[in-house]
């Protein structure tokens, strides 16, 4: 069946440009799942950086282009080999780079791939990705409830961290140098923001939470991060003895300097990759699992509880979603993604079937 399907999938070529490149959906290999997409979600940072750079230096015209989209949601068309109850008519969200591109056909492994609660969109779901890197960056934060929290980068992760930094109990401020992500934040329930370009970040921080200071803080920004931690370090408890305490957690491309001794107290700096455990382990991908006993949260089961969120409308993506383009004008995205980062954030492509 799948060697018949025609597939289109979003590129990004020489120049930086966002197009489509026709080809043959692949043949399904044991423990994958064929899915027909209904819609993908672009990431703003890890996706679109090499097309910015490319529009500011192209490469030779004869640079094949690179096929990208790692999220995305829509219908089992067929299955392969044990799939774990996966089966053809299910509605399905799906991660996974090489795998859930932005293309109207998919094959994904198939511990990649999510079954949709009935009480969320296709839209919804292909947030699903972004989100479980957004869990298991508030998972390796710690944080506890009524602990205080900067979110720094109010992006997609960022907002959705900070949102779940809510959930599991903790109070958040964000700091974000856009207007128009500050509002979108608000909406999703992130009242306490802060333009540190045209406002003092660090009195306004620490007033927040007077008087112990932070618990924590996310860095969910790409670049230099060296005034942000400078500036962070000075909103953190303190203990008696004068040393600064918490968890700094990078999830985020930016780059800070950690100085040791009395420089940095007893922070704890944390970095966070990925979606959890098991992504980008093939065996896992495949349909192998680890002890529950000794992984508690694989990315399966961090999708799972994610899922489950957006159904109970506790987690909220539809006031991030500024854009709903079709797959075929998937430069027009770009455009709004690289030109007008004040005006767009949550970019979804739609595909119709």
């Amino acid at each position: 069946m799948s060697c018949k399907l025609k597939k289109i999938t979003g590129a990004i070529f020489h120049d930086g440009q966002l197009g489509i490149v026709e080809g043959e959906v692949p043949e399904l290999q044991d423990n994958q799942v064929l899915v027909e997409v209904y819609a993908s979600l672009i990431s703003p940072g890890t996706e679109l950086k090499s097309a910015a750079m490319r529009r500011q230096n192209p490469e030779p015209a004869d640079v094949e282009p690179t096929l990208f989209g790692y999220s995305n949601a829509g219908i089992i068309l067929a299955v392969k080999g044990e799939t774990k109850g996966l089966k053809p008519g299910m509605r399905v969200a799906c991660m996974g780079a090489g795998a859930a591109q932005h293309s109207n056909y998919a094959v994904v492994p198939v511990n990649l791939v999510v079954p949709l609660p009935d009480n969320v969109t296709f839209e919804q779901g292909a947030y699903l990705s972004l989100a479980a890197t957004s869990l298991q960056a508030v998972r390796r934060t710690g944080v506890r409830i009524g602990e205080y929290g900067a979110v720094l980068g109010l992006g997609i992760v960022g907002n959705l961290a900070a949102q779940l930094f809510k959930i599991g109990g903790g109070r958040v401020i964000g700091w974000e140098s856009m207007a128009f992500r500050a509002e979108l934040a608000k909406k999703c329930g992130i009242g306490a923001t802060v333009d540190f370009t045209s406002e003092d970040p660090v009195e306004i921080t620490k007033n927040f939470a007077a008087p112990w200071g932070l618990d924590f803080a996310l860095f969910a920004f790409g670049g230099d991060g060296e005034k942000a931690f400078g500036d962070i370090k000075k909103c953190m408890k303190v203990s008696a003895d004068g040393h600064a305490m918490g968890n700094i957690t990078l999830v985020g491309g930016c780059r800070v300097p950690v100085d040791g001794g009395a420089a940095s107290g007893n922070l704890n700096i944390r970095i966070s990759s990925r979606t959890g455990a098991g992504y980008h382990d093939p065996a896992w991908e495949y349909g192998k699992d680890y002890p529950a006993a000794f992984v508690q949260f694989t990315t399966m089961r961090n999708a799972v509880e994610l899922l489950q969120l957006i159904g109970e409308k506790r987690l909220l993506v539809d006031e991030i979603t500024t854009h709903k383009i079709p797959l075929e004008n998937i430069k027009e995205a770009g455009d709004a993604l690289i030109e007008h980062p004040d005006q767009s954030l949550g970019v979804v492509l739609t595909m119709k079937h």
